[in-house]
């Protein structure tokens, strides 16, 4: 693996990252109903950490191989979405567009999963966790949108 590689799209997972310091859940958050599945707030930070550096060396697996320009597009897309969706749900305190959002991150991450699998399987395997989590992120966002229809 490439340490250059890893760190350029590290930096880019950390950009992504930064949403999260920036627009947490707070008293918002806090207030509203949600599934009693909910993880606790500490979970999220040490799962987005293991998750950003799994998907990073993923990244810096598949970039330099031959035939990867549809995998790295696929890991391009799924960043900025990932990016996107806590600023438009924290910040903008919108459940529903963050579910459309998130949805097409799972759209996006799976995408990544397919392409990178059949480059690197190593790579591949590396996002199932990634698309786990933004499945039950994803079940979650539905959850807390459908419980507070007012909000």
């Amino acid at each position: 693996m490439d340490w250059m590689l890893f760190i350029v799209f590290f930096g880019a997972c950390a950009a992504a990252a930064s949403t999260g310091a920036m627009f947490q859940p707070g008293a918002w958050y806090d207030s509203l109903d949600k599934p009693s599945w909910t993880p606790p707030n500490w979970v999220f930070p040490v799962t987005w950490t293991v998750l950003y550096i799994a998907i990073a060396i993923a990244a810096a697996r598949v970039a330099p191989l031959d035939g990867s320009a549809m995998a790295m597009a696929f890991w391009a897309l799924q960043i900025a979405l990932n990016t996107l969706w806590t600023p438009v749900f924290f910040g903008l305190e919108r459940m529903k567009a963050g579910m459309v959002i998130i949805l097409a991150l799972w759209i996006a991450v799976a995408g990544t999963l397919i392409n990178m699998i059949s480059l690197d399987l190593l790579a591949g395997l590396l996002f199932v966790p990634y698309l786990i989590w933004v499945s039950i992120a994803s079940a979650l966002n539905y959850s807390v949108w459908k419980r507070n229809p007012n909000s």
